[in-house]
């Protein structure tokens, strides 16, 4: 096994937050388990990076030692009558999609872009656009092997160890390393979706929007105008998509190839779009966003009123955030920090437009949120409730760091008051004092089990460090 390089400085990827390690490239599970030996002999901690897709510092462990799990990244097999692929951990969502999608099979879960990696997916427990019927990824598990910080190898099922399978997905690495998955992927029709859209006047219009497409729906998705006050508090967009096969979409079969999903990589086959980030930076302000708002306001109505749908390939639909490549960028050297709130359906409409007016008072508008419905989870530590969540995306600067830090902690309160959740895949801003009024006994269970499977200590990231999980 090499030795870990010299401390390298690494960032979450919304970049507003970052520290320095030594990072070990491993490619076997005698490494990893090799590494926790170390660790334990020098007392250096260890904590775990894929693709580093963690809006916060979930992927960073400060003076330490972070283990690289990206060269984990062969496909072991796929059963193209099951769709049932088992993989290894580096192993990417967009690897996933491309071997999917000619047999007929699509992730069951994707995140909004297609470069995470398998076993940061799991780790964190993604949800997705689909999440008000299919749940987060863990759901979609037949088992995943794991190495303990003792060293011992174990293949988790939930039958075979149920305390495991169902507290190691959304536990950020803290309690082992995930090195391989066993995942069922969905059946899908064809490669294309149909997108209706509608526009919603407020939260409350949104949320009975919601309430009465999620039956009829394959996927739905909101989007909030965070600039819109008054009687049209939380006005946006719904999109939502079905599934379409050949009685509806004569191209369907055809678009279940790789290359009809790939999007395209220049705009008009002239520009390239890993430029149009230096165009959006102009409007990446106030004044940009609020025109930028608007202007997306009135296509939607317009569209929502004539009716309109349209065909959209899955990766389109799905990875949003793929077809401007590092447009984050945009946001400026101080990054970007994402705020994400799970609240039960009773109290979403209070708990969200409060935290919307408390942005608008503070002169803290967030330049993109969306909107999601959950279900309920049976996983120990996770983000979703049988409510609504909302992402929220705030650009850092010097002189908002402060304050975007104490609203994001009163939005904390807000959360705790309301019996909801926060999601620490985007985290960046918690207490551990806020994280144990959130958690509850929950947190209880899950510190006791890290104390069981790690006496030692030897797993720590930034993340556990500032919210008391170490």
């Amino acid at each position: 096994m090499s030795k870990p390089s010299s401390a390298v400085l690494l960032a979450g990827w919304g970049g507003a937050v970052r520290s320095t390690a030594r990072v070990l490239s491993v490619t076997t599970e005698g490494e990893i388990a090799a590494a926790f030996r170390e660790a334990a002999r020098s007392r250096c901690p260890i904590g775990f990076r894929g693709a580093g897709c963690s809006y916060g510092d979930a992927a960073l462990n400060d003076g330490g030692v972070i283990l690289d799990l990206s060269r984990m990244n062969r496909v072991i097999e796929f059963d193209p009558k099951l769709g049932v692929v088992r993989a290894e951990v580096g192993v990417t969502i967009r690897d996933l999609w491309r071997l999917g999608i000619a047999h007929g099979y699509w992730p069951p879960v994707v995140s909004g872009t297609a470069v995470p990696t398998l076993g940061g997916v799991v780790a964190a427990n993604i949800h997705g656009k689909n999440a008000f019927h299919a749940g987060t990824i863990a759901n979609h598990l037949d088992s995943f092997r794991v190495v303990l910080p003792s060293g011992e190898v174990r293949t988790i099922t939930p039958t075979n160890d149920p305390e495991l399978f169902y507290a190691i997905p959304g536990s950020f690495g803290l309690l082992g390393c995930i090195t391989e998955v066993t995942l069922r992927m969905r059946q899908v029709p064809g490669g294309n979706l149909k997108v209706s859209v509608v526009a919603p006047r407020s939260l409350s219009e949104m949320i009975l929007e919601f309430e009465a497409r999620k039956a009829t729906s394959d996927y739905l998705v909101g989007w909030i105008d965070g600039f819109a006050k008054g009687t049209e508090l939380g006005r946006g967009v719904i999109h939502q998509a079905n599934y379409v096969d050949l009685s509806v979409d004569s191209n369907a079969k055809f678009a279940l190839n790789a290359f009809a999903q790939d999007p395209p990589d220049t705009i008009l086959g002239i520009v390239p779009k890993s430029v149009l980030w230096r165009f959006l930076r102009p409007w990446v302000n106030d004044f940009g966003m609020r025109l930028v708002n608007s202007a997306k306001d009135l296509l939607a109505r317009r569209q929502a009123r004539l009716g309109e749908s349209y065909l959209q390939s899955h990766a389109a639909f799905a990875f949003l955030l793929d077809y401007v490549p590092g447009w984050k960028r945009s946001y400026g050297s101080g990054g970007l920090i994402q705020y994400q709130s799970f609240i039960p359906s009773e109290e979403a409409e209070r708990v969200h437009g409060e935290m919307l007016r408390l942005a608008q008072a503070r002169d803290l508008v967030p330049y993109l949120l969306v909107y999601k419905r959950h279900l309920p989870e049976p996983f120990l530590m996770t983000h979703a409730v049988d409510g609504y969540s909302m992402a929220m995306d705030f650009r850092v600067t010097p002189s908002r760091r402060a304050a975007l830090w104490a609203l994001c902690q009163r939005y904390d309160e807000l959360v705790a008051e309301s019996g909801g959740r926060i999601y620490f895949a985007k985290d960046a801003t918690a207490t551990a004092e806020s994280v144990a009024r959130i958690f509850c006994k929950d947190l209880d269970r899950f510190i006791a089990l890290r104390r069981r499977l790690d006496p030692a200590g030897i797993l720590r990231t930034d993340l556990a460090s500032r919210l008391g999980l170490v």
